[in-house]
């Protein structure tokens, strides 16, 4: 997220800085020394307004998720993990973490997740929620995908509302999932960018996970 300057949206805030000596051209940031001024349409944009309102109500969302489950930032999941800070638990609601089993045996590593709460300290068991297989999140994922697709119509029907609402961030965000369904097919395999855009996290509950999707839905999808 880089879109926080009001510049983005066409806008000007004067006066960021000013000169503190005019003989040796000092500027210091305005701390609200001098009076700023904030002119609308000043220039031409380069993203509409609804977007560059939608991106700060989605830095405060992730700066709150983040601080809900208890870790550094929400963006830093990778083409290689696509699950990091994703996976939230829903006992305690700490974060899972992805852990190696067996790492020094390739005919046994095994890649699991667990929540972070699990060992608070060393010898001493923390929360009681269980491990996930890393397999299961890419299928969950896939069926994920594939039951809004098989739903189409009624999703649709969804983000239409959605998108004619007062919420800037659901209006912006329901036009993206438009345009990703409109034309999807079911897929067979996992798809990373397609995880990116629509997942929000996948809560872990004993028997069943739920996917939380970046519109609000929620899939349940259970396990054994």
């Amino acid at each position: 997220m880089t879109q926080a300057n009001e510049k983005y949206k066409g806008d000007a805030l004067l006066q960021k800085t000013y000169t503190v000596d005019f003989l040796s051209k000092k500027r210091a940031e305005n701390d609200g020394d001098v009076p700023q001024y904030y002119v609308e349409n000043s220039h031409l944009a380069i993203i509409d307004k609804d977007t560059w309102e939608a991106v700060q109500l989605e830095i405060e969302r992730r700066r709150a998720y983040a601080e809900k489950h208890h870790i550094q930032k929400v963006d830093y999941a990778t083409d290689d993990n696509p699950f990091a800070g994703r996976i939230i638990c829903g006992n305690c609601g700490r974060a899972y973490g992805r852990k190696v089993w067996n790492s020094t045996d390739e005919r046994l590593r095994r890649i699991i997740w667990w929540c972070n709460n699990k060992y608070v300290a060393k010898g001493e068991k923390g929360c009681g929620s269980r491990h996930i297989d890393d397999q299961l999140l890419y299928i969950t994922f896939v069926n994920t995908f594939n039951a809004v697709v098989e739903n189409k119509n009624y999703f649709m029907a969804k983000w239409t509302d959605q998108s004619n609402g007062d919420d800037i961030l659901k209006r912006v965000i329901a036009k993206r999932f438009i345009d990703i369904f409109k034309t999807a097919k079911p897929i067979d395999r996992f798809d990373v960018d397609l995880c990116f855009k629509l997942t929000e996290k996948i809560t872990v509950y004993d028997g069943e996970l739920v996917v939380s999707l970046r519109d609000g839905s929620e899939i349940e999808c259970e396990i054994e």
